[in-house]
C-alpha cells in the first residue's frame, strides 16, 4: 500500500492553500481576487464532505452568487464582518453567526467583504456526484462531470 500519511490533527491556518485560486472565467474571477482558501478536508483524505478554511481580504468575494443543484453548503464566521447576499438581501454576519444553504432551492449566495479587515470562515459542502451551478447574475454556469471536475459554460451551453 502506497498511500500518502494523512496527518492526526493540523493547525487550519497553516495548512496548504488551495493550488488553483479560481475556476472561474478570467472575466469573472477578478471578484474572488484576495480570497484564499485552505482545503482541510482534503489533507484528511474525506470523500463525503469538504471542508475548507477561507480568508476574504477586503473587498473579496467569496464566489459568485451560485446555487447548488445537488450539493448543500454552510458557513461558519469565524473571524471579521461578511456580508451575506442572498435572494432575500444582505445580511451581516459576525463572528459565530452561521448559515446553511439547502440543494435545488434556487436560493443563490454569496460573501462579500465590505469591510476593512480580513474576513475568515469555514464552508463546508457534500460532494454530490453530478452537481450544477447556476449563476443568475452572471452569464455562468457550472457542471460536474463524471471525473468530479467542474466545467465552466455560458447560461447557453457554450464553453468558456
Amino acid at each position: 500500500m502506497n498511500e500518502t500519511k494523512k496527518p492526526i490533527a493540523v493547525v487550519a491556518a497553516e495548512a496548504p492553500p488551495r493550488s488553483v485560486k479560481s475556476i472561474y472565467p478570467a472575466a469573472l474571477a477578478g471578484r474572488v481576487e484576495g480570497r484564499l482558501k485552505r482545503p482541510l478536508g482534503d489533507l484528511f483524505g474525506l470523500a463525503n464532505f469538504g471542508v475548507n478554511q477561507t480568508r476574504l481580504a477586503p473587498g473579496a468575494w467569496s464566489a459568485l452568487r451560485h446555487s447548488h443543484a445537488r450539493q448543500d453548503e454552510f458557513i461558519y464566521i469565524l473571524e471579521g464582518a461578511p456580508t451575506l447576499l442572498t435572494d432575500a438581501g444582505e445580511t451581516l454576519l459576525a463572528p459565530g453567526m452561521c448559515a446553511g444553504f439547502k440543494a435545488a432551492t434556487g436560493d443563490a449566495h454569496c460573501l462579500i467583504n465590505t469591510s476593512d479587515a480580513d474576513v475568515v470562515y469555514l464552508e463546508i459542502g457534500d460532494r454530490s456526484p453530478g452537481d450544477a451551478a447556476t449563476y443568475p447574475d452572471d452569464d455562468l454556469r457550472a457542471e460536474m462531470g463524471a471525473d468530479g471536475k467542474w466545467r465552466m459554460l455560458h447560461k447557453d451551453g457554450t464553453p468558456y
